[in-house]
């Protein structure tokens, strides 16, 4: 058995969410020998400033080596992982990586995904299975190939997703548990010295797998000719962030304001004759119409606002029954 102070390890990942499993093998004694994540981003209003990714942050405090390519094929960069002579790549919300760097270590690349694979593949598993009403989601660890998250599984663990859930609550919990199941993969591999058993995705052709791409802005705009409950799922999906969005018209005006969603619950109220997106007050409390039941709005953002509650926009906004929601 290959001792983990044996097994040189590099670690590839950008976000928050990875940066939970690189401090699990930092702080469980493994050899991470680098670190590779995207180049510093521009912020500000000029892009003037640039921001490390939260895994270059991680891994500068702790004195690791950080590589930051602009192509995965650029020769340079090949050149210096190839320098580390990398037993293992353990990748966390990253890119797609080309042949050449995932077939580099001599135990493979594995991936830790937020999805219970061949389920949700794709950028957003997370947002997707919330906004589809899922019940259940997971982390899945697999093997790199040719194509995105089609790899041989390697381990899989479940998690819950309450009705009440939102993404950050999910994120949050996943987070945690693929860091676990990233520790537990290695050591399946440590203790095969360097071999672990794994499977091949079974696809059904009788029904269609639902997909988790990547999510723009056009993607976040609510629907109210859609149920209650699937208008439910859709908020809790893209909250807090990116968060889902609608316009907000007078009734004589053809130009609108952007109002964020981020929080709504079902009232099992049918709507009776009112049309989607019609807007009724009823005491502290905004309704608006959906395809079958009223829902009721929690918390919100107006355009060059603050996020607030519900009560405290309609202590300063009294005349909201003259405006409705655009239905799309």
């Amino acid at each position: 058995m290959i001792n983990k102070e044996d097994l040189r390890i590099v670690f590839m990942g950008t976000p928050e969410f990875a940066v939970e499993t690189l401090k699990a093998l930092v702080e469980g004694g493994y050899h991470v020998v680098a670190v590779v994540t995207q180049p510093d981003k521009p912020v500000g209003r000029h892009g003037s400033v640039l921001r490390a990714p939260a895994v270059k942050e991680y891994a500068l405090s702790k004195g690791l080596p950080v590589l930051q390519p602009e192509k995965m094929k650029d020769e340079a960069f090949l050149s210096e992982l190839r320098a580390y002579k990398a037993d293992l790549q353990v990748v966390v919300a990253f890119r797609m990586l080309p042949e050449v760097v995932w077939a580099m270590p001599r135990f493979g690349t594995f991936n830790v995904h937020a999805a219970l694979l061949p389920l949700y593949r794709g950028a957003a598993p997370i947002n997707w299975a919330i906004i589809n009403g899922e019940t259940k989601t997971g982390v899945t660890t697999f093997f790199l190939d040719h194509d995105i998250d089609t790899g041989r599984i390697i381990m899989q663990k479940e998690y819950p997703i309450p009705d009440n859930a939102d993404v950050e609550y999910v994120y949050d919990g996943l987070m945690k548990l693929g860091a676990g199941i990233a520790i537990e993969t290695i050591e399946k591999i440590l203790a095969g010295d360097g071999k672990v058993e794994s499977m091949p995705q079974v696809v059904s052709t009788e029904c269609e797998l639902p997909h988790a791409p990547k999510i723009f802005k056009e993607t976040c705009q609510i629907n109210w000719n859609q149920p209650a409950k699937r208008i439910y799922d859709f908020v809790r999906g893209l909250s807090p962030v990116p968060a889902a969005w609608t316009m907000l018209h007078e009734e004589s005006g053809e130009t609108g304001v952007m109002m964020k969603v981020y929080q709504t619950a079902k009232t099992g109220k049918p709507v009776g004759t009112a049309l989607p997106g019609t807007i009724q007050k009823a005491q502290n409390c905004l309704l608006v119409a959906t395809a079958d039941e009223w829902i009721e709005l929690k918390s919100i953002q107006l355009a060059g606002k603050k996020r607030m509650e519900v009560r405290d926009f309609l202590n300063g906004f009294h005349n909201i029954e003259i405006y409705s929601f655009a239905a799309v």
